[in-house]
């Protein structure tokens, strides 16, 4: 919990608050959202115009005291503009760069050098080391040097809530969960089905595919609910049946290309479902060395996945093995929510005093 001084304001342009005053949705970003009105009592989101949250007050950024308020802006590229905007009257607007997503890549200039930019004239946090790490890089190739060497920037893993947490129950057949809401091709959904397609012809099988809703209307989200072992349908409607559809989730089989952090992925792993994993460096930071299943390609996935299903107690006994005993407890100790609480509360008030 945090005891700045200043008025946290919490800034994402996609957030839903529904008409009870929560902030609805389990995207990562609308999780974090709600992680940081915790960690902030008395915090304000930017929104269109001013009304009463549950637990919080929603503002225009036009009403907000650039001297008493201290902005955690989760829409990275638009900092400059929350500046010039707060800024018109008196006072210096305090501005932190919450990087939580992916960066521009580079085949959009204008956006990627808005980036670079942004993170360079604001203190900036990040989701994990590896995002620091790009943008740090990010920062020297796009501005210039005196810029980059004053740059601020500080990480911590996500994390989740161990309380969340339920007792396994596995389902039979097993579940095998898509462990993404959308069906991008940086998911590479087709290598998913590829692979799960193969495993279940040696073990029964079902998979479970929620999506969010623009692409669970998608045309191909309709031909993939075809198979009659895929069961495609919209997120959990709570955090608790969440928690309670992945205590009865066998495994995931994990085929994105690129991930800033990787947070269902860890979830997943901490509720005790065995993740097959690409040989990926994102896939390699969210585990310990030596992790057993980390396949190379589309063959070894396939193995790897109808061992966990056939043998998920000697599978999870090897994640132990490579744990020092305990998995659960590495996992727990590697991305637990309470690092990231008091890491983002102590730079907040490194940065901005309080």
């Amino acid at each position: 919990m945090s005891t700045t001084s200043a008025t946290i304001v919490i800034k994402r342009d996609d957030v839903v608050i529904d008409a009870e005053g929560r902030v609805v949705g389990h995207e990562a970003g609308d999780t974090l959202v709600r992680r940081l009105l915790r960690i902030f009592p008395g915090s304000v989101l930017v929104g269109p115009v001013a009304r009463r949250g549950e637990d919080f007050d929603v503002l225009p950024l036009g009403m907000l005291d650039p001297g008493t308020s201290v902005v955690i802006n989760m829409d990275v590229l638009d900092s400059p503009h929350v500046y010039q905007v707060m800024g018109a009257g008196s006072g210096r607007p305090r501005i932190m760069n919450f990087v939580w997503s992916a960066l521009p890549s580079g085949h959009d200039e204008a956006s990627t050098a808005t980036a670079a930019l942004s993170c360079a004239l604001f203190p900036t946090f990040a989701n994990s080391e590896r995002t620091a790490t790009e943008i740090r890089e990010l920062v020297r190739r796009w501005t210039v040097p005196h810029l980059a060497e004053k740059a601020r920037l500080a990480w911590v893993n996500l994390g989740f809530r161990l309380e969340h947490i339920q007792p396994r129950s596995p389902a039979d057949p097993p579940v095998v969960l898509y462990p993404a809401i959308y069906l991008s091709r940086n998911k590479r959904p087709e290598v998913f089905l590829e692979v799960v397609g193969r495993a279940r012809k040696q073990v029964p099988l079902k998979v479970e595919m929620r999506l969010h809703e623009s692409h669970l209307i998608s045309e191909r989200a309709m031909e993939i609910s075809r198979r009659d072992w895929v069961w495609v349908g919209p997120l959990t409607a709570t955090r608790l049946s969440y928690w309670q559809a992945l205590a009865r989730t066998t495994a995931f089989l994990a085929t994105a290309q690129e991930e800033t952090y990787g947070l269902l992925y860890v979830e997943a792993l901490g509720a005790g479902v065995i993740g097959v994993l690409p040989d990926r460096a994102w896939a390699r930071a969210l585990v310990p060395e030596g992790y057993p299943f980390i396949y190379g390609d589309a063959a070894q996935a396939e193995r790897m996945l109808v061992r966990a299903l056939r043998e998920p107690e000697a599978c999870r006994r090897e994640l132990d093995a490579c744990a020092d005993g305990s998995f659960c407890e590495w996992i727990a100790a590697h991305h637990s929510d309470d690092a990231f609480d008091k890491a983002v509360s102590r730079r907040v008030r490194e940065w901005f005093g309080g």
